[in-house]
């Protein structure tokens, strides 16, 4: 199972690098424009991604301290973003990476942004954390578009598989 997760970790980071590299072609009113989406811009949207994954690395890790909002601002420049989000994603394939196969089946007890205890397994979490940001980058593709990137990047799993991607 490790293997799985250190799989979605690496894709996350191709991903993400994609997502940012196609966002560049837009100038910081675009990507900050409220297109009505869920965290109303592209910034948003990408400023909650990281905002979810500082929340449960530092769930995971027992390190850091945590964003205390879903929405909470971390970085208004986007190249400051872009640089959160690409040490994050090292974090977080360092993280998955240092893993055993038993660790990945303990439970984790974490309290929720609304202070409500939970416990759930390891690799539940972070199928969640992969399983949120491929769901958040699909709102963030369709964003791209409607703001006049024509062609957004493919992010499916299968092109990072591909020996040609």
């Amino acid at each position: 199972m490790k293997a799985h997760f250190v799989r979605f970790a690496n894709y996350n980071t191709w991903a993400n690098a994609r997502l940012y590299d196609a966002a560049t072609a837009l100038t910081d009113f675009e990507r900050k424009r409220d297109i009505k989406g869920y965290f109303k811009s592209l910034h948003g949207t990408l400023n909650h991604l990281l905002v979810a994954d500082r929340i449960w690395l530092s769930r995971l890790t027992g390190q850091g301290v945590p964003p205390q909002s879903l929405d909470e601002t971390l970085y208004e420049k986007f190249e400051a973003l872009r640089e959160a989000r690409e040490l994050e994603d090292r974090q977080l394939i360092d993280f998955v990476s240092g893993l055993d196969e038993a660790a990945l089946e303990q439970d984790l007890a974490y309290r929720t942004t609304r202070d409500e205890p939970k416990t759930l397994q390891r690799s539940v979490v972070l199928a969640h954390l992969f399983n949120h940001q491929t769901h958040h980058r699909g709102q963030a593709t369709n964003m791209l578009r409607q703001l006049g990137v024509a062609e957004p990047p493919a992010l499916d799993l299968l092109y990072f598989a591909l020996p040609s991607a």
